[in-house]
């Protein structure tokens, strides 16, 4: 079993208002990480504090694709805050055409030249785009990971599905690039508003089984959206996780 983080994207809106209290409630549930999706508006040494005192550590963080411009400001606030991961991605138009696929697996070169040395490692986050069409019988995701050998794959399950593949054979495949999984569940059509992890579509023991146990570190609850309440999801999640032996947390 792996631990347990939460993607703070999840509760964005809960965070705008009230990010010290909803920290506590996530650590609360048992969780036993946090995947960073900005600050709002704390200075990083305040949240490190109250994620140290919570006994919540940073498993990662979504931020800014580094470039020789914003590399200085990345690199400040993952030190401040003790993240060990730093993830970025890309939009549809990008990937659209090989060029553009190219172009990007060359950003993602750059970034891990930027981060050489810094003990954080880059790595990217798909979405359905990169799964839903081939160029020479290959993904842009595969074009990505294959031109840019530095950088890990941090596979969203649900959005792979989305894209149309076989998510644990995928997961398998490319197990040796994935120390993180975006645990992601919905009904796949429509694909929103996502679901509790356990209560969708996707079959969590087969893709969490399919992962590398050498290479996977954590698995990341994610939800974009809910039809119920997010934070009641979140527990539901988290709670699914524990009970159905796939992962572990504090509690």
């Amino acid at each position: 079993m792996k631990p347990i983080s939460i993607q703070l994207y999840t509760v964005r809106e809960e965070a705008a208002q009230d990010f010290p209290g909803v920290l506590r409630k996530i650590a609360d549930i048992g969780y036993k990480g946090v995947e960073m999706a900005g600050l709002h508006g704390m200075a990083p040494e305040e949240v490190k504090k109250i994620l140290d005192d919570l006994g919540l550590q940073v498993s990662s963080a979504h931020m800014a694709m580094p470039t020789p411009e914003n590399i200085s400001q990345l690199l400040d606030e993952c030190q401040a805050l003790g993240i060990p991961k730093l993830i970025s991605g890309f939009g549809p138009d990008q990937l659209a055409t090989l060029d553009g696929c190219l172009a990007a697996a060359a950003q993602m070169r750059q970034a891990v030249e930027l981060l050489e040395g810094t003990g954080i490692s880059f790595g990217i986050h798909n979405h359905w785009w990169e799964w839903d069409h081939q160029f020479d019988g290959k993904y842009p995701e595969d074009i990505l990971l294959e031109n840019a050998p530095g950088a890990f794959a941090q596979v969203d399950v649900y959005w792979a599905a989305v894209g149309g593949v076989d998510v644990p054979a995928q997961v398998a495949r490319l197990s040796s690039r994935i120390p993180l999984l975006h645990i992601k569940d919905g009904m796949i059509d429509p694909p929103q508003p996502h679901t509790a992890v356990g209560q969708g579509k996707l079959d969590m023991p087969a893709i969490i089984g399919a992962a590398d146990p050498n290479v996977l570190e954590w698995l990341v609850v994610e939800l974009d959206s809910c039809a119920t309440d997010m934070m009641q999801a979140v527990a539901d999640s988290y709670r699914y996780l524990v009970e159905a032996g796939l992962g572990y947390g504090n509690k």
